[in-house]
């Protein structure tokens, strides 16, 4: 794939769209297909490159055909999809809709259309394009060390166990930490919200088993304010984002005047169900009438995840990232070039390795190992329907970004699943070849 050259695959490209359009024409409620987007085509090169090239196309096209099943049957709104190679981007369109369905899940006369410029709430993915990238710039200046307890930079962070937990632990889900609760009953902010994190019992021992908290990662945003003492979107905006030239990577988006955003949930129903019901994952054991500030509308440009708007103002390390899938593939592309972009070194190479070296949990720090996929690829997901795919040995990075709250929970109460959807793109253009 590496001899692959964008010319050759621009021709192929537009004969897949326009076989997707013509397909989609054919559905009761057909999607929109913006036209595929191709980067500046590079000099020609003969004979494998163009097999490498067509053997790619075909690959786009699968995965563009499983996407377009996903949006046709309604199992998610819509989706905007973009593959990157060696630094070029190669595909990058749009599937659907941006909304379906209002606060009373009817049925939007005229859905807004997605497009490739529109922003996401990133989840959980917040969780690695903001907090583990800042993390791992502050380990290449040296102003935090992976094995440093946490009461380094937040001194009363203390107690018999909390003492054994490092940084280290935080990025590798390890720390003991409950794995959610509902800060919002206790806190409204930042401070309120830290000190109810610092005063509640571990579940689990320090270091003895991954249980994926996103109190964790609540507490590496504090470290990385304390730190530098600055917020963590300022920093990240000062010292990333912006001299990356990415201009719609930000947290608390409406305040920074962005408009076009992928809608997600009819309000915080998930969360109040999660709350409310004992049997539905996780055990809330205070009075779940004691608060009653639950948002009653359809949530568009607001980040869905409680306890990041309602107790941090919505920006938490853990969640509140907004972006595009043209800025995420920078941050992906400069990953797999091992900290290099635009002929800037972001983060050293040693750091790289020490963030991207499998732990005994088979994962990396702050990242998921896939399995099924190259050696040495990185991925990450988000709870609003969100993923991130980077293979460094092909130079290959992978964005798919979904709505999919906003069709709303089936009987259950549970949202679609797309993680079926996740790795059937990621196999498709990644996995191994047959």
């Amino acid at each position: 794939m590496r001899l692959l050259n964008v010319r050759r695959l621009a021709p192929i490209l537009a004969i897949v769209a326009a076989a997707a359009c013509s397909s989609a024409a054919k559905q009761e409620k057909p999607a929109r297909m913006p036209p595929v987007v191709v980067s500046e085509p590079a000099t020609p090169s003969p004979g494998a490159a163009l097999d490498s090239t067509i053997a790619l196309g075909k690959r786009l096209a699968a995965a563009d055909s499983i996407i377009q099943s996903w949006v046709s049957t309604e199992k998610i709104p819509g989706a905007v999809f973009l593959v990157s190679l060696d630094g070029q981007v190669v595909h990058h369109r749009a599937f659907g809709y941006a909304q379906l369905y209002d606060y009373e899940m009817h049925r939007i006369a005229n859905p807004p259309a997605m497009d490739t410029s529109t922003m996401f709430d990133l989840a959980s993915v917040t969780k690695v394009m903001a907090t583990t990238f800042a993390v791992m710039m502050l380990v290449d200046q040296g102003k935090v060390r992976l094995d440093a307890p946490v009461y380094t930079y937040l001194p009363d962070f203390r107690d018999a166990h909390k003492d054994s937990i490092t940084v280290r632990h935080l990025l590798q889900h390890a720390a003991g930490l409950v794995r959610w609760q509902p800060l919002y009953y206790q806190a409204s902010n930042e401070a309120e919200c830290y000190r109810a994190i610092r005063d509640m019992p571990l579940e689990w021992g320090v270091g003895a088993e991954r249980q994926y908290s996103d109190l964790g990662f609540m507490l590496l945003g504090y470290i990385v304010e304390r730190v530098t003492g600055q917020p963590l979107n300022d920093y990240l905006q000062k010292n990333l984002y912006g001299p990356l030239g990415l201009r719609h990577t930000t947290f608390d988006p409406k305040k920074h005047g962005f408009t076009r955003f992928a809608a997600t949930e009819q309000g915080n129903g998930y969360e109040h169900h999660m709350v409310y019901d004992s049997t539905f994952g996780y055990l809330y054991r205070g009075d779940p009438t004691s608060w009653d500030g639950w948002r009653r509308y359809v949530l568009v440009g607001e980040v869905n995840d409680g306890n990041s708007w309602y107790a941090n103002g919505g920006m938490a390390g853990h969640a509140g990232l907004f972006s595009t899938a043209a800025d995420l593939r920078v941050l992906l592309d400069m990953l797999n070039a091992r900290g290099e972009y635009g002929g800037r070194r972001y983060i050293g190479t040693g750091v790289i390795d020490q963030f991207f070296t499998e732990d005994r949990f088979h994962n990396y720090l702050g990242w998921q190992k896939p399995r099924g996929l190259p050696e040495g690829s990185f991925t990450h997901n988000g709870f609003t329907g969100t993923y991130v795919l980077g293979v460094p040995s092909e130079k290959l990075s992978v964005v798919l970004l979904t709505n999919r709250q906003n069709v709303g929970t089936d009987a259950k109460g549970y949202f679609t699943n797309v993680g079926p959807l996740d790795a059937a793109v990621a196999r498709a253009v990644a996995g191994p070849r047959g």
